[in-house]
């Protein structure tokens, strides 16, 4: 069977991705205590019907008196011989604060003497098993509804599958870092198109930007470095079994340079024979 754990931040989305599975055919349970966990197991796993061969559940911190039990509820599920990935959601401190006042929801670990972001970074540190275990971590923090629904439809075909799939990123750092990144490349000490006032307009999608990018020896060097480096180390994470990596790349403002180099990674490993997928962060 596809069995799913979605967990994260309040405000990072959950909903959203609960909704999507089960728009995709995943028989879902939101808030289920973490203690319940090997007990929904067993009695999905035994129900014949074809309706619960995909499942997932919502486990996050409105279980805060079951959270505690997580790591030994998720070895009985192991046990059990019950395959499982788990998707973990978070966004920026800054974003998921200004999301809970827009809404005026009230955040499930604040109380008379606890603060908004006082109950995130506590948040932040009750789910750390469940976000070490994950085998997708999403950024929100720039993330719309429809695309969030995407990297799920992304995530759901890729783990259909044998194999590992990675993902290129591109995004700028002066939009912030993705939290959700397995690795991160910084490639702000290359030729900068923007500079170019003739170029500035276009992105690192347009052959007048991969032209000008393909003209220095450098890029063409950090190329080779990412590239060895990710084959060398890439055996070390199907030996864990990794079914998804993100593999982030950054500029200054995330719509030249690092959009070129994640489409050249990406076409580089796809030709290679790896399931590939590219997102870039910052075109709209």
């Amino acid at each position: 069977m596809s069995f799913l754990i979605v967990s994260g931040l309040s405000g990072s989305g959950k909903t959203i991705v609960l909704q999507a599975l089960e728009d995709m055919g995943f028989y879902c349970i939101d808030n289920l205590p973490a203690a319940l966990l090997p007990h929904f197991v067993k009695e999905i796993t035994s129900i014949a019907s074809d309706d619960y061969r995909k499942a997932a559940v919502g486990i996050d911190a409105r279980n805060r008196n079951f959270l505690d039990t997580v790591p030994e509820c998720l070895s009985k599920v192991e046990s059990m011989g019950v395959d499982f990935r788990v998707i973990f959601l978070e966004a920026e401190d800054p974003v998921l604060v200004k999301r809970f006042k827009e809404t005026r929801r009230r955040h499930p670990l604040i109380d008379k003497n606890t603060s908004l972001l006082e109950g995130i970074k506590l948040e932040r540190a009750l789910l750390e098993p469940l976000s070490f275990k994950a085998a997708l971590r999403i950024d929100t923090t720039h993330t719309t509804p429809h695309d969030l629904r995407q990297q799920i439809l992304d995530f759901v075909d890729a783990d259909a599958t044998d194999g590992i799939t990675l993902l290129f990123e591109s995004f700028g750092f002066k939009h912030g870092t993705p939290l959700d990144a397995d690795y991160v490349f910084d490639i702000r000490c290359l030729p900068n198109p923007y500079w170019e006032p003739e170029l500035r307009r276009y992105t690192g999608m347009d052959k007048v930007v991969i032209e000008f990018m393909e003209n220095y020896q450098e890029v063409h060097e950090m190329f080779e470095a990412i590239k060895s480096f990710l084959e060398r180390w890439l055996p070390s994470f199907f030996r864990e079994n990794r079914s998804y990596m993100t593999i982030a790349i950054g500029c200054t403002g995330g719509q030249h340079r690092s959009v070129y180099l994640a489409k050249r990674l990406a076409d580089y490993f796809s030709q290679s024979g790896m399931k590939t997928q590219i997102r870039h962060r910052e075109l709209t």
